[in-house]
């Protein structure tokens, strides 16, 4: 990945539907929450049809925005900040109750205010989850779902042997030193590097005490997941995993389709990894083409 302080002429060599993507702008908006407020783009579109794209841990809104444009000749788009992650508000303490509320909120939104009528969540990772548990608390809210490479636990998964370590906040003396240290979590290969050059471009912030990235980092720890929760959707579901993911292959893929496959579709994305939306993004428009519209 080319890093200086000129993210055009880093990115310069990227396809050209990437740079025609990007320059396809969304509207900035906020979403204001009692506990926090919650940032979002909107890319408008005539249809009554609305894509909410929710993105990883530690990620946000903007690894959407290749991807977004290719799609509103089908539907309106909207690409969230979790909270405590890109433009939003960080919180006293992080779970998927209340991630979920926030998209009830803005698809409730969206339906009183467009007149929205069919609602289709796609998350990667811990987007999955969110967009997994939102469907099943609001059946008859959400008219389907794709959840991309998301890892859900077997029963025997002991979550007190997998902690990360803990992260302290850290600052860096200047925007290339900071840049120098993006990595994809978990740890992976990406040949398109001008699209990492492009989220890690959105990844931090300037501050008092000097570069840092945009997410908490007290997220990492105190983030209530939905351990021992089973997804109970009943609207389309298709899980999207990468052949080459470490996340859902082998025995957690096979749990995965042993749980759930009375009521979700699986397709593999061959040359992806973990993360899919990056490693393979043309592909992952295609499905989403093919399964929504």
């Amino acid at each position: 990945m080319q890093i200086t302080n000129n993210l055009n002429d880093d990115i310069v060599h990227a396809p050209k539907w990437f740079h025609e993507s990007i320059q396809v702008k969304a509207e900035d908006l906020i979403h204001q929450d009692p506990l926090g407020n919650l940032s979002y783009s909107k890319w408008h579109s005539k249809t009554k049809n609305l894509i909410i794209f929710i993105h990883g841990t530690g990620a946000h809104k903007k690894w959407w925005d290749p991807i977004a444009p290719q799609l509103i000749e089908c539907s309106n788009v909207i690409a969230i900040d979790l909270p405590g992650m890109g433009n939003s508000s960080f919180r006293k303490e992080y779970k998927i109750k209340d991630f979920g509320d926030c998209i009830t909120a803005l698809i409730n939104k969206e339906k009183i205010e467009h007149g929205i009528e069919n609602i289709y969540i796609i998350g990667h990772s811990l987007g999955g989850h969110v967009a997994g548990y939102v469907a099943s608390e609001n059946k008859d809210l959400i008219d389907s779902i794709i959840i991309i490479d998301t890892f859900i636990r077997p029963p025997d998964y002991d979550p007190s042997q997998h902690t990360g370590p803990l992260r302290m906040i850290k600052f860096y003396p200047d925007k290339i030193s900071i840049l120098k240290r993006f990595r994809l979590m978990p740890k992976q290969e990406c040949v398109n590097d001008w699209y990492l050059r492009y989220i890690a471009e959105h990844s931090i912030k300037e501050t008092q005490e000097g570069w840092r990235w945009c997410f908490d980092d007290l997220l990492f720890t105190n983030l209530e997941r939905l351990f021992g929760y089973n997804f109970s959707f009943n609207c389309p579901a298709l899980f999207v995993h990468g052949k080459d993911s470490l996340l859902t292959s082998g025995y957690f893929l096979e749990n995965i389709k042993n749980t759930y496959s009375n009521i979700m579709d699986f397709e593999e994305v061959s040359g992806a990894a973990h993360h899919v939306p990056l490693d393979k993004p043309i592909e992952l428009v295609n499905i989403i083409k093919s399964r929504l519209f």
